[in-house]
């Protein structure tokens, strides 16, 4: 499945709303990704006709399967890797702002050995 950059960002966008506040709209994107209306308006027309996301009559947007796959792909990577990089001891803002750097790019091997990094790090941290 091959999907650009900024799509995974939309659906991990949609799904943190999502957990935040329930019910997600356009407008609560944009605010999100401080973007323009006209910009997320196009997205979120893309990612319906390619069948990540469903839009009810009332402007709600929701997941469907194929980008709930996607973006909790992407959501784990970015919680797995601000992790890391707050464990290393970068500030909490930083490391987010970093991990939405790099999450797209990393190969799974690569990821793989952030996740044992990480719960082998947390390991120690809990016996502390």
């Amino acid at each position: 499945m091959v999907i650009h950059e900024s799509a995974e960002d939309y659906l991990e966008s949609i799904l943190m709303l999502k957990e935040r506040l329930g019910i997600v709209r356009s407008i609560d994107i944009v605010n999100e990704l401080g973007l323009s209306k006209p910009s997320v308006s196009v997205a979120m027309k893309k990612l319906r006709e390619n069948g990540y996301i469903s839009m009810a009559h009332d402007g709600s947007i929701t997941l469907n399967e194929t980008g709930m796959q996607i973006a909790k792909r992407v959501y784990g990577r970015h919680k797995t890797i601000t992790r890391m990089f707050i464990l290393m001891g970068v500030s909490e803002e930083a490391a987010a702002t970093d991990a939405c750097k790099v999450e797209h790019d990393l190969s799974e091997e690569t990821f793989a050995r952030i996740c044992d990094f990480v719960q082998q790090a947390e390991k120690t941290e809990n016996k502390s």
